[in-house]
């Protein structure tokens, strides 16, 4: 295989990356705290040792837009949406995880948590706790959460300590190798609103057809190298 036809699947590869990537986007078009995702390509050049370098197209990760979502509000009780920066932190099998997805309820222990039983860490990396008696929950802009009247706990928002590095694991859920710290400039948590996905439909659509044909003509480069390495292998075999 000569070096036209690696470069071309290499850039082949990427394309495919970035074709799941975008269908996952769409698929997760109305998901609540969704956060979109972008392929990042970068190059390779390496010497081939003849005077000339080869260069090639690598897909070297993924890149998470932090846009606001639109906030659309439920009035439910534990429904909170960041309308600004920040993360919920969240308590999982595989470790404390940020998330903007904030659609809370209280389980039989009365921790508040996520759908999939995650739960939601206030200020200080403790479960938040919400008596079964309490009523009157009320939640204000700087995350402090009341019943009655009386403050139960507040809230926190969280970010990576190191802005790039923030690692999508699963749904709705972002890890951090570098650890997380308060958001210095956090926004506000706003009660009876859900923030849904940042992604936008339209624009993933003519991506995904932008990438497909992309993908289509390097496929038909591909194909005409195998029948002109085929031809000449042909022809000197004679």
């Amino acid at each position: 295989m000569d070096n036209s036809s690696y470069a071309a699947l290499t850039r082949q590869t990427g394309l495919l990356r970035e074709m799941q990537t975008v269908a996952n986007n769409i698929a997760n078009a109305s998901t609540t705290g969704y956060r979109s995702e972008g392929v990042m390509f970068a190059e390779y050049v390496h010497s081939t040792g003849i005077g000339e370098s080869l260069s090639m197209a690598v897909a070297h990760g993924r890149w998470t837009d932090r846009a606001q979502g639109p906030l659309n509000r439920t009035g439910g009780r534990f429904d909170f949406a960041v309308e600004g920066a920040g993360f919920f932190l969240v308590q999982t099998p595989r470790g404390n995880m940020l998330t903007r997805a904030g659609a809370f309820s209280r389980n039989q222990a009365g921790d508040l948590v996520t759908p999939e039983g995650h739960a939601l860490l206030d200020a200080g990396g403790t479960p938040i706790f919400v008596p079964p008696d309490a009523r009157d929950v009320e939640l204000a802009a700087d995350g402090t959460l009341s019943a009655g009247g009386r403050p139960l706990t507040r809230i926190g928002l969280f970010q990576p300590i190191d802005p790039a590095d923030l690692q999508h694991r699963s749904g709705t859920l972002f890890a951090t190798s570098s650890g997380t710290e308060p958001a210095v400039e956090a926004g506000r948590i706003l009660q009876g609103f859900l923030e849904g996905s940042n992604v936008d439909p339209m624009t993933q659509v003519a991506r995904m057809i932008e990438v497909q044909r992309s993908y289509e003509l390097g496929q038909s480069f591909l194909e005409r190298e195998d029948e002109r390495i085929r031809n000449v292998l042909s022809t000197m075999g004679r």
